[in-house]
């Protein structure tokens, strides 16, 4: 791969944005979060061009974007912004669940998960609802197979769940607050599906809202 990997993270109140460079093995990478709440979407435009210094826009490869789940507002932010940035620069466009950029950096991370364990992820959500998804690590490289797809369900269905799961697992309770340390995750989940050969359009980027923004 040539050119740079650029990945956008803004489903909490902290914005994440990551950058690497293309390597014949492993890709440099660096990173940086900031806390900006609601004023996300009128920032948001000065702190990518002052994160892409010295690069520019034209010497990317490709773009990835957290879709989900999170905040509702934040959420759409990235992946419009996201979504205009590939269709105008013909870049391919990795939406990610946000959970499987958790997932995959606690993973990474954490030297007591067990290399064959699958991966069970928690989020709180809103009334009372837990964000779930179960991944399996895969058994060619560094990514996740997902076994169970991000759903908001309740407590007692998600216990019902893992306790009927015939597989060992780990359970990852994650913070809202953490979620945009992942956004170097997400680009090297992204960076694996490139190597890959895979060329997602901006149009097939689509949210993970899991529940609606008005009960």
């Amino acid at each position: 791969m040539t050119g740079y990997g650029f990945a956008l993270h803004t489903t909490t109140a902290h914005l994440g944005l990551a950058m690497s460079q293309g390597a014949v093995s492993e890709p440099s990478s660096r990173s940086e979060t900031w806390l900006l709440g609601r004023s996300l979407s009128s920032e948001l435009h000065g702190y990518l061009k002052g994160f892409m210094a010295p690069q520019g826009w034209k010497d990317l490869a490709f773009l990835a974007v957290a879709k989900g789940p999170g905040s509702f507002t934040g959420t759409r932010i990235g992946l419009v912004t996201a979504r205009t940035l590939a269709q105008q620069l013909e870049l391919p466009l990795f939406a990610l669940s946000s959970l499987e950029a958790i997932a995959h950096q606690m993973r990474q991370q954490d030297a007591q998960i067990p290399s064959d364990c699958d991966l069970a992820v928690q989020l709180m959500a809103s009334r009372g609802q837990l964000f779930t998804a179960i991944y399996k690590p895969a058994k060619e490289g560094r990514g996740l197979t997902t076994l169970v797809t991000d759903t908001a369900r309740s407590f007692e269905d998600w216990t019902s769940l893992l306790d009927q799961w015939r597989s060992p697992y780990y359970l990852i309770k994650a913070q809202e607050d953490d979620l945009a340390q992942s956004v170097t995750s997400l680009l090297d989940l992204a960076w694996q599906d490139y190597q890959a050969g895979q060329r997602p359009s901006w149009s097939q980027a689509l949210p993970f809202y899991g529940q609606h923004p008005v009960h």
